[in-house]
């Protein structure tokens, strides 16, 4: 998929669309008066960045954990004769949403995500052996330091890999069980659907619910604020944005500056995920991982570099996904 070229206009709406889409009746119009146009402007765009494939979709992204959902990191060893058939195999699992192909041993890398309940090792082992592959990591996250995947397509960060705020949340994960209603549950399963692109999009989500549309508002504006959603907005496909290179790149942090390094990543604004995860010694080493999205591997490099100079870790792998074989939500509840 190739990029499409974006002007001025389209570059200050997809960020405007992926960082503050409001939470109110009419948000193109809020959209529109920030950019000083009409909404019917910022409308018609919007839907030619959609049927142009620029914008995935525009919806609520929500955090599995907060959900009660467990979530993890997995690859495979798989021979490349049979990479495809595995990767197939692998993305057939509900669980999974998203599945590349990188260039290591390891050549098959995915996250599972499964609902209370479920034992992650079991799941693990049950694809592993459907799919007869012997050698595999199970890379649970230990410590959340960003995420986020939010291009930024106005000119507002350095395209030198420049530092962004750092996110807000870089805690260990919490084991407790969150409770919601039937119909917290329900307005999830809603606020995940693409919405129309209306001058009143969320009006028809309500009427689904039988509930008001203020009512479904309040609901999701407090979903935010409670940070069970991490955000409401617009996901985009980065290729056709011009961002081609994506690279996850690990790293060996010693224990005592995890928390150190890990924040100082994640202030670079082409890092999207930032997070600690278990080693899996003598094969995996690495401690705290980066996803790194560039417009160039050049790029991709050039911010691993820097971030390497600042922290003084120079033991790392630069893992760059060669094919994409599955990329979509998991759909909660």
């Amino acid at each position: 998929m190739t990029a499409i070229p974006l002007s001025p206009f389209d570059g200050q709406l997809l960020t405007l669309l992926q960082r503050e889409f409001p939470l109110v009746p009419t948000p193109f119009a809020i959209l529109a008066a920030r950019m000083e146009v009409d909404e019917a402007e910022v409308l018609e765009r919007t839907q030619q960045l959609k049927r142009d494939g620029v914008i995935r979709q525009i919806s609520a992204i929500f955090d599995s954990r907060r959900l009660g959902y467990q979530s993890t990191l997995v690859a495979f060893q798989v021979p490349e004769e049979r990479l495809d058939a595995v990767a197939d195999q692998v993305s057939a699992h509900p669980g999974v949403s998203h599945n590349y192909a990188r260039d290591h041993v390891y050549n098959l890398w995915f996250t599972l995500t499964l609902p209370p309940g479920q034992a992650m090792d079991v799941n693990i082992g049950a694809l592993a052996r459907k799919a007869d592959v012997a050698l595999y990591l199970n890379l649970p996250v230990v410590r959340l330091f960003k995420i986020g995947v939010q291009f930024d397509l106005a000119g507002e960060s350095s395209e030198s890999g420049g530092k962004a705020p750092v996110a807000k949340e870089a805690s260990p994960l919490a084991d407790s069980q969150p409770t919601f209603s039937d119909s917290d549950r329900a307005v999830v399963r809603e606020l995940q659907e693409d919405i129309e692109l209306v001058p009143c999009p969320f009006a028809p989500m309500a009427r689904c619910l039988g509930m008001s549309e203020e009512a479904l508002l309040v609901k999701a504006r407090g979903f935010l604020a409670s940070g069970v959603m991490r955000r409401y907005g617009a996901v985009l496909r980065h290729r056709r944005v011009g961002f081609a290179a994506n690279g996850m790149v690990c790293w060996v942090v010693p224990e005592n500056r995890i928390e150190e390094v890990g924040r100082l990543a994640a202030t670079y604004s082409k890092v999207s995920h930032c997070y600690q995860r278990l080693p899996r010694p003598p094969d995996w080493p690495y401690t705290l991982f980066t996803m790194i999205h560039g417009r160039t591997q050049a790029e991709v490099e050039a911010v691993t570099e820097n971030i390497a100079a600042a922290s003084g870790i120079c033991d790392y792998v630069i893992l760059y996904s060669i094919r994409e074989y599955k990329k979509e939500r998991v759909k909660y509840f």
